[in-house]
């Protein structure tokens, strides 16, 4: 905590040493995040851009953050996911595109596994509100603490947990239909007749 308060302060006196320090330590997480938000590599990358060109911003003018750089950093990046949402609103919805990209590694899953990750990346897109969404991402893929994910998204820890509360429910009662569902398709009756 003392090294980041150190280095915020160089960062303050827009020390260009500083600055870059804080660039290598975020932006790969700050890149990670948004991009698990819009699956949008380009975008991805244009977001953690203006995170750090508010932060420049900020500090030249005297402000930004005061002590939790890394809340800051993800606030940001929260309100700028946010603000690019309502910009495409109409033309193509951030709840429009997939959650979570298929990659390499899941090709060694088995098919089991594979449709499990299928579904729970179309219950996370479907089922829940795109505040829900936010607050599943930072509290169980980016690590953040109750506390830490209330600062982020500038809401109260009750408000946080209780979103939290909801989307689990949600995300029960959808992955308990959809693994349903798909087990019975999966299994199908063989009662069919070919075209």
């Amino acid at each position: 905590m003392e090294a980041t308060m150190a280095l915020l302060d160089a960062a303050r006196r827009m020390n260009g040493d500083a600055l870059a320090e804080i660039f290598d330590l975020y932006s790969p997480a700050i890149y990670k995040y948004v991009l698990h938000l819009c699956n949008d590599a380009m975008l991805a990358d244009q977001i953690v851009g203006d995170v750090f060109a508010k932060l420049l911003d900020h500090l030249s003018a005297g402000n930004g953050p005061g002590t939790n750089l890394p809340s800051y950093l993800y606030q940001t990046a929260y309100h700028i996911i946010i603000d690019e949402a309502r910009y495409w609103h109409g033309r193509t919805s951030l709840e429009a595109v997939d959650f979570l990209r298929y990659d390499g590694y899941s090709a060694y899953t088995n098919l089991e596994n594979q449709i499990l990750f299928e579904t729970i990346s179309q219950a996370i897109l479907n089922d829940l509100t795109a505040y829900q969404r936010h607050v599943i991402i930072l509290r169980f893929l980016e690590g953040f603490s109750l506390r830490e994910t209330a600062a982020i998204l500038g809401k109260s820890v009750n408000i946080v947990k209780a979103a939290q509360n909801r989307a689990i429910v949600t995300l029960r009662q959808a992955l308990g239909h959809r693994v349903i569902a798909t087990h019975a398709t999966t299994q199908g009756t063989g009662n069919y007749a070919s075209p």
